[in-house]
C-alpha cells in the first residue's frame, strides 16, 4: 500500500486537512442514530464485554464464567460465533429512525474487540465470516441509501493493541489459578493479536491511549490498512474515530492519512468537492480544525462557531440488560439544547444480538417521532440564534455525565431559519406567558406561532426590550414546546 493516499485535493498533512469545509448536510441535519451493534451485544452484558470477559474479579468476567464458561475454554472467539443477527431488519428500522428525525445514519464497523462487521478481503474475522454470515455494514448502507440518508462509519481500533491484550492473562487465584486464557493460543492471534509485550499483569486495567500502548509500527500500518478498505469499500459520507486521529498528529501519520484518503475519495465523487466529515474527539485547535469535535456523553457548555457532534447512548453502548434509559423528554432536551449550540446529536439506539430493539426503545423513538411532528421545523435545517441560550440552566459539563436538567420557565433555546426564530420553551410556564429577553428592540416581530397549536398574542415589554408572548391553556407537546417568531 502506498505511503500517499490517491490524487485530490488534500494531503496527509495538518495545514491541508485544516482547510477542511464542514458540508451543509451535516449542519442541515441535526440528528443521526447510530447502530453501536457488534458481536459484544450477545451476553446483552454492556460495554467493553470483549476486554473484561478476561479481568478477574469484573462483573462481566463472574457473568462470562457462569454463563459461558472459563475463558480458558470459552473466550471471545467463541462468543463472536454467537451472533447470529437473525431477525436483522434494516429497512424496517431506518423506517423508524427516519420519522424520529433522523438525517443520517451511523453504522459500527469495529469496535476495540478486532472484530469487523462488514465483509473484509484483509481479516477473517468479520461478521460476513463469522458468525451472522451477512456484510452487516452494507445492510445498512443500502437502507440507508433507499431512505435518502448520508451514512457514516465508525471505528474504534485505534486502542485495540493495548485493550485487547488482556486476553493474554490467566486468573490469579480461583480453581483455574494460572491457566492462560485462550488469548495466548497462537491459532488465534490474527483475532487477539501479538500484543503479549503489552499484557502486564501489575497494571490489569492502563489507559489504552497510554504512548507506550500505543506504539506498535506494526499495528499502526495493519490499522491504516483496515481504515482504508472500509472507505474504499462503503466511501461513507461521515467516518468516526474513538479518540484523536490515530496514532500522533505528524505528517504521514495513519490518521492524517486516512482522514486525506476520506476527504479525497469523497471529493472525486462530488466534482471535486469534499463532502465527507471526519469526526475525532481532541479539542486542540490545530486537529478540531481537520473535521467535526466530537463530545462523547457530553455536550458543549456555550455556543460554538464551528460545527460539532455529541454521541450519545439511550441506555449502554452495546445492550445491557441492567441499563436504564434515558427517557424521551430528556432525549428531546438534549437534542435542543446541542442544536442551538451549532451541534448536532448522534444517537445510539442499542440492538438485541438478533438485530432488534426493545419495546423502550421502540417508546421513545414514536415519541420523538410525534415530537418532531409538531416541532421538527425549529430543528432541520436551521442556524443559531445569537448566543443560542436564555435563562438560567443550563447542561452539566463534567466528563461523561448527563443528569437531567431542572429546567424552569425561563430557560430558551434558539434557532434561526431565514427569517423565523424559534424559540424553545425548556419548561412550560405555569401562569401561562413567556416573556424572552433575546429579541431585542429593533427585531421588529410580526407574528408568533407556537408551533402544533397556532398564532399566539403577543406584545414588548414595557421598556420596550424582550418579548411577551401568552400562550394557551394546555401545552400542544407534553415535553419542550417552540415558538416560531417572523421577523420583518
Amino acid at each position: 500500500m502506498a505511503d500517499e493516499p490517491g490524487p485530490g485535493p488534500f494531503l496527509p498533512r495538518l495545514e491541508s486537512l485544516g482547510e477542511f469545509v464542514c458540508p451543509d448536510w451535516f449542519r442541515d441535519a441535526k440528528l443521526g442514530i447510530w447502530s453501536h451493534w457488534g458481536p459484544q451485544s450477545v451476553p446483552m452484558y454492556g460495554d467493553w464485554y470483549a476486554r473484561n470477559m478476561y479481568i478477574q474479579g469484573s462483573d462481566q468476567y463472574r457473568y462470562h464464567v457462569r454463563k459461558y464458561g472459563h475463558p480458558s475454554e470459552f473466550g471471545y472467539k467463541d462468543v463472536v460465533r454467537l451472533w447470529k443477527a437473525e431477525n436483522f431488519d434494516p429497512d424496517g428500522l431506518m423506517d423508524l429512525y427516519v420519522r424520529a428525525g433522523a438525517r443520517y445514519f451511523v453504522a459500527l464497523a469495529s469496535h476495540h474487540d478486532h472484530f469487523l462487521t462488514y465483509a473484509s478481503e484483509l481479516h477473517r474475522w468479520n461478521a460476513a465470516e463469522v458468525g451472522p454470515g451477512k456484510d452487516i455494514v452494507g445492510l445498512w448502507q443500502a437502507a440507508a441509501r433507499r431512505h435518502g440518508l448520508p451514512f457514516g462509519l465508525t471505528e474504534h481500533l485505534g486502542a485495540t493493541f493495548s485493550w485487547w491484550s488482556v486476553n493474554k492473562g490467566a486468573d490469579t487465584h480461583g480453581p483455574r489459578a494460572g491457566v492462560p486464557y485462550d488469548g495466548a493460543d497462537p491459532a488465534f492471534e490474527d483475532l487477539y493479536l501479538p500484543n503479549h509485550e503489552h499484557h502486564r499483569p501489575d497494571q490489569p486495567n492502563p489507559d489504552p491511549l497510554d504512548p507506550w500502548y500505543t506504539s506498535n509500527g506494526w499495528w499502526h500500518r495493519r490499522w491504516l490498512e483496515l481504515v482504508t478498505e472500509m472507505i474504499d469499500r462503503y466511501q461513507p459520507d461521515l467516518l468516526y474515530s474513538d479518540g484523536p486521529p490515530p496514532f500522533s498528529p505528524n505528517s504521514m501519520d495513519p490518521g492524517l492519512q486516512a482522514v486525506a484518503h476520506l476527504y479525497n475519495t469523497s471529493a472525486a465523487a462530488h466534482g471535486g468537492k469534499n463532502q465527507a466529515v471526519y469526526a475525532q474527539k481532541d479539542r486542540q485547535e490545530h486537529l478540531r480544525r481537520i473535521g467535526v469535535l466530537d463530545v462523547e456523553r457530553s455536550q458543549e457548555g456555550a455556543l460554538k462557531p464551528y460545527p460539532w457532534q455529541t454521541d450519545t447512548c439511550v441506555g449502554g453502548w452495546f445492550y445491557d440488560v441492567r441499563a436504564v434509559y434515558k427517557t424521551p423528554g430528556h432525549v428531546i432536551e438534549i437534542l435542543v439544547d446541542i442544536v442551538a449550540k451549532n451541534g448536532n446529536l448522534l444517537l445510539n439506539i442499542p440492538q438485541q444480538p438478533d438485530g432488534t430493539i426493545d419495546e423502550e426503545c421502540r417508546h421513545l423513538l414514536t415519541e420523538l417521532a410525534g415530537w418532531m411532528e409538531l416541532c421538527g421545523e425549529g430543528i432541520h435545517g436551521t442556524r443559531p440564534f445569537r448566543d443560542g441560550v436564555e435563562g438560567p440552566s443550563g447542561v452539566l459539563i463534567d466528563g461523561f455525565r448527563e443528569e437531567r436538567v431542572p429546567w424552569t420557565a425561563a430557560d430558551h433555546r434558539f434557532t434561526r431559519r431565514d427569517g423565523t426564530v424559534y424559540a424553545f420553551q425548556m419548561a412550560w410556564p405555569e401562569d401561562g406567558r413567556t416573556v424572552i429577553s433575546s429579541i431585542r428592540p429593533e427585531d421588529r416581530v410580526t407574528s408568533v406561532r407556537l408551533l402544533g397549536s397556532g398564532p399566539v398574542p403577543f406584545r414588548r415589554l414595557d421598556t420596550g426590550e424582550g418579548l411577551v408572548v401568552e400562550l394557551p391553556d394546555r401545552a400542544p407537546s407534553p415535553y419542550v414546546n417552540a415558538l416560531a417568531i417572523e421577523l420583518a
